[in-house]
């Protein structure tokens, strides 16, 4: 697979898995506001999904989807810890930590994909990598 389908595999997967958590976090809070927050964290992840995919399509490239045992894992997870505790200062801390490690992750695939992936694949590299930081500074009002 050449550089610019992975990097776009990497996003494409990412941020389904996103997509999933806020789908399933989203009909677990009963705070209006927050769920008002984590909807439109939501919306991005889909655009950004819908975007790769489209340039994975233009690539003649099929989008792969999450792991269907990530997909379970996550799930089960999240269920576990919102069980005891759904406010939403205990779920921002959930999502703040996701949103670090994808962070982490982006940063290094953008490193790695710099000087061989086409600018506009990594332009929606550093969207994913912005959207996560800015995801942080969201849910921090909620701590």
């Amino acid at each position: 697979m050449d550089t610019n389908s992975e990097l776009l595999t990497y996003i494409h997967v990412n941020s389904e898995m996103g997509k999933n958590m806020l789908n399933q976090l989203i009909g677990i809070t009963k705070d209006n506001d927050f769920k008002s927050l984590l909807q439109s964290q939501y919306n991005e992840y889909n655009m950004i999904n819908s975007i790769s995919e489209q340039k994975l399509s233009s690539r003649n490239k099929e989008a792969m989807n999450v792991n269907p045992f990530d997909k379970l894992a996550v799930y089960i997870s999240i269920n576990l810890n919102t069980l005891a505790n759904a406010k939403p200062s205990h779920i921002s801390e959930i999502l703040i930590k996701g949103s670090t490690t994808g962070i982490i992750d982006i940063t290094k695939k953008i490193n790695d994909y710099t000087s061989t992936a086409d600018p506009e694949v990594l332009d929606l590299a550093n969207r994913l990598l912005s959207f996560e930081q800015s995801n942080i500074e969201e849910c921090k009002k909620y701590l």
